[in-house]
């Protein structure tokens, strides 16, 4: 089972974050549309168990998500369950529309145009991603993938201090569909 630990902050301007990182060696990649459709599950209130389940569409690609309750007040660390499904978007709305028979149902889409990046620090690869997320803002992601709860804390570390080299601050603990629902753009 993995965990993701995941630090996410607000960027005022990603063309300096792009500069320090490329200064840094690290390219950025090029940007794709993601489209996450979050479902409210029929038995329990996500809002209130801080679980989150979703289907993403990236270009023809999907995946399932399932993402567990956060595991600290600090970072967005929580057991990550995600699942390759086959490609197309009849794929998406095939899988939308079992969803919803099961008796789940759409709350919100987060729309993003994310550029991802791979920077080696601390002696692990840490995966990275500049987003921007209409009527929201424009954000920086930090994330390393764990296999053990016993491994967390040393991602942690290390993903925190890759944030005070790239010089992120203002951190945020909630997701873009906690944001968008919250209505804080």
């Amino acid at each position: 089972m993995a965990y993701e630990v995941e630090l996410k902050f607000w960027v005022a301007d990603l063309g300096i974050l792009e500069a320090r990182l490329n200064g840094m060696g690290t390219p950025v990649g090029p940007a794709t549309t993601e489209i996450d459709v979050y479902f409210a599950h029929p038995a329990r209130d996500f809002v209130q168990t801080d679980e989150a389940f979703r289907i993403r569409q990236r270009g023809a690609e999907n995946f399932v998500t399932y993402k567990g309750p956060k595991l600290d007040r600090t970072t967005k660390t929580r057991k990550e369950i995600d699942l390759a499904l086959p490609e197309g978007e009849a794929v998406a709305k095939s899988f939308t529309a079992l969803f919803e028979s099961l008796g789940f149902r759409p709350v919100g889409t987060v729309s993003k145009l994310r550029r991802k990046f791979e920077i080696d620090w601390e002696g692990r690869r840490v995966e990275g991603s500049l987003d921007e997320i209409g009527d929201l803002g424009t954000f920086a992601e930090l994330e390393l993938v764990v296999e053990t709860t016993d491994q967390i804390d040393a991602a942690k570390t290390c993903i925190g201090a890759l944030a005070t080299e790239l010089q992120l601050s203002k951190g945020e603990r909630r997701s873009y569909l906690e944001l968008l629902l919250e209505g804080r753009y």
